[in-house]
């Protein structure tokens, strides 16, 4: 189920984001890749290791905040991690031995989307639908100017 369900959260993700404006939504996702860099810190499964890792993401998502790819490098990155964790047996959530797993295979869909230029993937439904609601209006009656004399 977690090969299903996991990329479908990406979708969803990137769904939501579009949501948010440019240039917003760039900046918000950088600062959301920097979040998810800094999530193994806590739990400390590769002790010292873990600082380069959130220095690396960090500096990605820096660079984010101008530039799609470097937050879709930052995603790779730490979809890295998450595979490094699984096979190591330190998920991200304690409590769930399959949530690292979970993570390197969302991640990766929302990697490919921001190394796409995280474009909107809602605005063509906003186009589309606001074509078709102009098409199937009736036209507006037209007032004659009417002067007296």
């Amino acid at each position: 189920m977690i090969y299903v369900t996991a990329p479908l959260i990406g979708v969803v993700y990137a769904v939501l984001m579009s949501l948010i404006r440019e240039p917003h939504r760039r900046r918000f996702n950088a600062v959301m890749v920097a979040g998810a860099g800094a999530a193994y810190l806590s739990g400390g499964g590769f002790g010292l290791w873990e600082l380069p890792v959130t220095a690396l993401t960090a500096y990605l998502a820096y660079r984010g905040l101008e530039s799609w790819r470097f937050i879709g490098l930052a995603w790779l990155v730490h979809t890295a991690w998450d595979l490094v964790h699984h096979l190591k047996g330190n998920p991200i959530l304690p409590f769930d031995h399959s949530s690292s797993l979970g993570c390197a295979i969302c991640d990766p869909v929302i990697a490919l989307w921001c190394l796409g230029g995280g474009p909107s993937l809602i605005d063509p439904l906003r186009r589309r639908f606001a074509r078709q609601a102009t098409v199937q209006s009736p036209p507006e009656p037209q007032v004659l100017n009417q002067t007296r004399q």
